[in-house]
């Protein structure tokens, strides 16, 4: 068992553009209206400050950690409204001329706590649309999980949904809570998005936040939106189909023990 600990989340959807400082006000007025909420834990998007342009651009905005204007931009907004925060994503110095997809994580006291690099790195050439990530991204290799407020989080970063061993790791590693930040083309979220969070949150009997990148950005790319919390039992329980805004929901540790008490499924795996 778990325990009865408690924790409000808020998952923040945004259409980040190419302008920074334009995304970071957006960000600021929506990080305050959830902690007015109530929130303690704020999940932002993949890319939520920079979306779109040129690899030339992309580059432009990478940042070394240990300077980073966005890492310091995150460690304030925790410190002003004292809550966690998991950042979304943002490019960082990688090896080998590549860049870092990364997302850290920071506790009330604005204090960095973990960084997960993404490893599944999406590739795709469908119905028109390409995407090649693998040729400017450096893959990730390790898990990443954090505490916070008694909840045990496991982090992915968008195309990392689709491979189940990895949030398998996590619940084995004693997760409750499963999150994923997204910027799911609308033509593969319309398809997979929510059958795929769902999927994870059943066949983990874990707590799923996902925040998602919605709409059309500067390079014409479509997103699909749909940022989600979703139960144990696999049901959504809050959703923001489209559009800049953020959800919430108290997340129960009791909720989360009755589920894997009345259907103990990780306890009946044979392989």
């Amino acid at each position: 068992m778990s325990g009865d600990a408690t924790l409000k989340v808020a998952c923040i959807q945004l259409c980040s553009v190419r302008e920074v400082a334009r995304n970071l006000e957006v960000v600021t007025s929506l990080l305050a209206k959830a902690a007015e909420a109530g929130a303690r834990l704020m999940v932002l998007p993949e890319n939520f400050a920079f979306m779109g342009g040129s690899e030339a651009q992309k580059r432009a905005l990478v940042e070394d950690q240990a300077d980073s204007s966005i890492l310091k931009f995150l460690s304030q907004q925790a410190v002003i409204h004292g809550i966690a925060m998991i950042g979304g994503t943002l490019l960082l110095g990688g090896r080998d001329g590549k860049i870092r997809n990364a997302c850290p994580v920071f506790d009330a006291g604005g204090n960095l706590i973990a960084l997960y690099d993404k490893i599944h790195l999406f590739d795709m050439d469908y119905n028109g649309e390409s995407y090649h990530e693998s040729a400017l991204i450096e893959a990730g290799d390790k898990p990443v999980t954090v505490t916070v407020e008694g909840f045990k989080i496991g982090l992915s970063i968008c195309y990392d949904l689709r491979f189940p061993e990895l949030y398998r790791r996590y619940v084995d590693a004693g997760c409750q809570l499963l999150v994923n930040v997204a910027a799911f083309t609308a033509i593969t979220g319309r398809a997979h998005w929510q059958p795929l969070l769902r999927a994870r949150a059943i066949e983990n009997q874990c707590f799923m936040l996902a925040s998602a990148q919605s709409g059309k950005h500067p390079d014409g790319r479509q997103t699909w939106g749909h940022s989600m919390i979703i139960n144990p039992w696999g049901e959504v329980v809050e959703e923001l189909a489209e559009g800049e805004g953020f959800i919430c929901s108290e997340l129960s540790m009791q909720k989360l023990d009755l589920v894997r008490a009345s259907m103990p499924v990780l306890q009946h795996k044979k392989l």
